[in-house]
């Protein structure tokens, strides 16, 4: 099964522990498919490495070469008008049409609000982890 993580789902997890962490956890054990596009790995690094610059402690650059060395990359697929109030979360659907994911994860109330467009369901890491319990 293919599933989109949100950048907040992803730096969240590489920063702190918690249920952020317990996704990535999941995808270690191979429960799922990440799926990711260019651009979406690209928002990863360019957050983790701006956030880093606070957080000397944590270093994202082997959670970041993971991602890259293991992700399934996709071409996203269009999403025709804008569905999300935020324009710039469009991007994980496009990337949920072109895997076939059937889930998105994230803490983005933007995104949550949408519920479950083109029947991908869009889930909390909380909801999300209670799927593998």
């Amino acid at each position: 099964m293919n599933v989109v993580l949100d950048t907040n789902v992803v730096v969240s997890a590489i920063f702190w522990p918690g249920e952020s962490r317990g996704c990535m956890v999941q995808w270690a054990r191979r429960r799922f498919h990440l799926a990711i596009t260019l651009s979406i790995f690209d928002e990863y690094a360019e957050v983790a490495r701006r956030l880093a610059g606070n957080i000397p402690e944590v270093d994202p650059e082997p959670w970041l070469k993971w991602i890259e060395g293991k992700a399934n990359v996709f071409e996203p697929a269009p999403v025709g008008k804008q569905r999300s109030r935020d324009p710039e979360d469009d991007l994980f659907l496009a990337c949920a049409l072109a895997s076939d994911a059937k889930v998105i994860v994230s803490k983005d109330q933007d995104l949550l609000s949408l519920h479950k467009p083109f029947g991908i369901a869009i889930l909390t890491p909380r909801d999300f982890l209670l799927r593998f319990r």
